[in-house]
């Protein structure tokens, strides 16, 4: 199964061995599901030390082909990336039709979508919270956190922050269902018209809070994209801060050209 690497390439061994393994996965000699060559095996086959084979190994769970579980190994990655269109996933036109931006995007996947309600309620916005909302620090505001998951598998986690004196006024905001279309159509409903959303994106290694939450191997990477959404009037309503499995997600933006 697989090619030898050549040891003549430059690269150290390790590298050499983790590029074959990436290929085989991405050829589908490797399949989805299917466990990765042990330490053992890949020392037999590429002659190489257990040093070496535990580091092609290790180079190969950031790009996020493999999943690793302890004490089992390490496995195939079974599911390819949903696709995030930043230019549809917010059209109101999905909110009318009852889903929100996550259940939307995840079915355009061919996914089933599930989210957990982690919590529910007031708490202080400080710092860059505060800053984004607009609101002095300490400020009392209502936050939503949740839990998202496709096809059973934990992909990103959630906090939404709206100001008190806004959300206090819309009960839908305080359950665990805010109803179809999610948090964005019930402040439409009760006038607040969103007029744009403002992205940011970074990429970082996960925490270990984060690891546990995503079920990633250690050291892999995430997306924390934090969001605004303002209404046509120029109050911001909403601020979220997201933090995505990296290999689950591409993020497709559309920028215009003109001026």
């Amino acid at each position: 199964m697989g090619t030898t690497p050549s040891r003549d390439s430059g690269q150290p061994r390790y590298l050499q061995i983790a590029e074959d393994l990436a290929q085989q996965i991405r050829e589908g000699v490797l399949k989805p599901g299917e466990k990765v060559p042990s330490e053992s095996e890949l020392m037999a086959r590429y002659s190489v030390s257990q040093g070496t084979a535990r580091k092609a190994v290790a180079e190969l769970r950031p790009t996020g082909l493999i999943d690793t579980l302890h004490g089992k190994g390490s496995f195939v990655k079974s599911q390819p990336p949903v696709r995030r269109k930043s230019s549809d996933r917010f059209r109101r036109s999905h909110r009318r039709a009852g889903k929100a931006a996550y259940i939307a995007e995840t079915e355009q996947a061919g996914k089933t979508p599930g989210v957990t309600v982690l919590y529910i309620g007031p708490t202080d916005a400080v710092g860059e919270i505060a800053e984004r909302l607009g609101v002095p620090d300490g400020t009392k505001v209502l936050a939503r956190r949740r839990l998202y998951f496709s096809n059973g598998t934990p992909t990103e986690e959630a906090t939404s922050y709206l100001p008190w004196d806004i959300a206090k006024d819309i009960p839908e905001l305080f359950a665990e269902n805010p109803g179809g279309g999610g948090i964005y159509a019930r402040l439409e409903d009760n006038g607040h018209i969103l007029g744009q959303f403002t992205e940011t994106v970074r990429a970082r290694l996960a925490t270990k809070a984060e690891i546990g939450a995503l079920t990633l191997s250690p050291g892999a990477p995430v997306i924390h994209l934090t969001r605004s959404a303002e209404t046509e009037q120029g109050r911001v309503v909403e601020v979220c801060d997201t933090i995505m499995a990296a290999d689950q997600f591409v993020l497709d933006y559309r920028i215009p050209a003109g001026d």
